[in-house]
């Protein structure tokens, strides 16, 4: 679903304190009973304007009534999670203005977003359950205690390990975004002026990027860690134009100084829910999946073959931790982050690929050349709340993916919680 920010201005103080009670309410309740909802947001109105704001929240999409159901309820919809997310983020200054959708994958949605100085950043929503989870949901032991909120639970860990993994390789000098904040499914990140290595045609240099990328999956594993989708999907190209010498008076030299001018590439790693150990029990073969992915990109694309073999895992795994490298799967693990939600983020990913009929993920970072309408939404049997949007679709395609067009629309939130 695409984000509409339209209605968040009208929301007022009981309105946001309803639709937290919900969000509390499904941590147990697939659909909260009504009664629930009253005795968690406890207004001073009552049972009458606890109704007059779920009739609000209903009316945008940010609830919504389960057909069929047992009792008189609601449930939390992404759209309700989605303003949840961006009411906190405004609520401390992160985000003043949201603009165009610049990405979308089978798991995610890429904002840009901007602050009261209007620095642009990105958002990144993490949507685990767009493929419906109905089809993987059944007899899994990360969802058994959480059928109420298994998507939520779900994109949250995906957040939450996108963030924590983001920092750590940040402070170890990798070139990734840097990440500002997390806030429930969403992570707030750097907004970086790159393009998807999928959407370059040449580069200056397509032996010494390469040894760069290979490079880039050697210093993790140095550091414990595999990327697990290294691909042109997840590497962002930045190129910058750097002269030879400087510039002097005189159209002769000048020109000679254009000739000289060299244009330098560098990649940025992007999209980290998937990371795995290289102690994980399938290492070798994720490790091997990001070097061929790599292999076959610059033998299709560029049409290099390098001469080197491998990298190969067994070498890999001798450099794990050695010669000072911080290992990075443990720390992340250490500062709480538990295994339990490793694995279950892990079996989900695992799970939502294959119920797609995809070995691997494909997610379209940066990229929204596949807004073909297939965002199959959790929400779409309920008989009440979903959230339509008159906005025209600002995603932008291969050809004006160079000049993105940024709609800033403000989050106009006077009645704060």
């Amino acid at each position: 679903m695409k984000l509409d920010t339209k209605a968040m201005r009208h929301l007022t103080a009981e309105d946001w304190r309803v639709l937290t009670a919900v969000e509390i309410g499904s941590k147990n309740h697939e659909v909260i009973p009504t009664p629930l909802i009253e005795s968690i947001a406890k207004l001073r109105g009552g049972a009458s304007r606890v109704h007059k704001s779920i009739s609000a929240l209903a009316k945008v999409g940010l609830i919504a009534r389960l057909k069929e159901a047992k009792y008189d309820g609601y449930r939390l919809t992404y759209g309700g999670v989605d303003y949840l997310a961006l009411h906190t983020y405004a609520s401390r200054k992160q985000v003043y203005s949201v603009g165009s959708r610049i990405g979308v994958g089978k798991e995610s949605d890429i904002l840009v977003v901007a602050d009261e100085q209007g620095t642009q950043r990105v958002l990144k929503i993490h949507r685990l359950g767009r493929i419906s989870f109905r089809t993987v949901k059944a007899n899994r032991d990360y969802l058994r205690k959480r059928q109420g909120g298994s998507w939520m639970y779900l994109s949250r860990l995906a957040a939450e390990k996108e963030f924590a993994f983001m920092q750590a390789l940040r402070d170890e000098g990798f070139p990734v975004p840097e990440p500002i904040a997390q806030n429930r499914h969403t992570v707030l990140m750097q907004f970086v002026d790159a393009f998807p290595l999928r959407q370059i045609s040449e580069v200056p240099n397509p032996a010494a990027l390469y040894a760069e990328l290979i490079s880039l999956i050697l210093r993790l594993a140095q550091h414990g860690l595999i990327h697990g989708d290294f691909n042109e999907f997840n590497i962002l190209i930045k190129e910058e134009k750097e002269n030879s010498e400087p510039s002097t008076k005189g159209k002769e030299v000048e020109r000679t100084a254009e000739e000289k001018e060299k244009v330098t590439v560098t990649p940025i790693l992007i999209d980290f829910p998937q990371m795995v150990s290289m102690d994980h029990q399938n290492a070798e073969m994720y490790f091997d999946r990001d070097v061929n992915c790599v292999k076959r990109f610059f033998e299709r694309r560029f049409h290099f073959v390098s001469t080197q073999p491998g990298p190969f895992f067994k070498d890999a795994k001798k450099t794990v931790g050695k010669n000072g490298f911080k290992r990075l799967d443990a720390a992340v693990e250490a500062s709480g982050f538990s295994k339990k939600a490793l694995k279950d983020l892990e079996a989900a990913i695992r799970e939502q690929q294959a119920a797609r009929g995809e070995q691997t993920s494909s997610e379209e970072e940066y990229d929204a050349a596949s807004t073909d309408g297939d965002e199959d939404d959790d929400d779409q049997d309920d008989g009440e709340g979903d959230m339509g949007t008159n906005e025209p679709d600002t995603s932008r395609s291969d050809q004006e993916a160079d000049t993105p067009r940024i709609d800033m629309k403000s989050l106009s939130i006077s009645n704060e919680t």
